[in-house]
């Protein structure tokens, strides 16, 4: 998922920074407090965009790996009506399809902490082969090193 989010005007967007900024910081609890009153205000109906990177974020705040699992899911669900456009209003170059091996990357180690192996491999497959719709950088190499950790996990699990 897109981890810096540019200045661009989208006062929703810059609320989930912050809430991410607490979370990366190590405040679980007010990331997860200010990500909760977020989705009360766009809910599940709001802009595609807000509710796939705040329920991307939200799992990550979880405790429990059933509520992690349900955010995911919200995300992938959230970027499946996201259009190009959108994306590329809030920053250019930046393309749907690039939000998708780390949307199945997560749900594949949601997956592997419910202990149901047969949904990670699925999960992890569809990272790896959206892979291609990532670039050459930090951000990309690091999924990639991620669905490889996971994938190595999965083999001697």
């Amino acid at each position: 998922m897109v981890e810096q989010q540019e200045a661009s005007g989208d006062a929703v967007m810059t609320r989930i920074g912050q809430a991410v900024m607490l979370l990366h910081g190590g405040d679980r609890e007010e990331a997860r407090n200010r990500f909760g009153t977020l989705w009360g205000e766009i809910g599940d109906a709001g802009d595609p965009l807000h509710r796939c990177t705040l329920a991307h974020y939200m799992a990550d705040t979880q405790d429990d790996p059933v509520d992690e699992l349900e955010w995911d899911l919200r995300a992938l669900a959230a970027a499946e009506g996201l259009s190009e456009q959108r994306t590329a209003a809030h920053q250019a170059g930046l393309a749907v399809r690039a939000f998708y091996p780390s949307l199945h990357l997560n749900l594949a180690a949601d997956y592997v902490k419910l202990h149901r192996p047969q949904a990670a491999r699925i999960h992890l497959d569809r990272a790896r082969s959206a892979t291609d719709a990532l670039g050459d950088d930090g951000y990309g190499r690091g999924v990639r090193a991620a669905i490889e950790r996971l994938e190595l996990r999965l083999r001697t699990d």
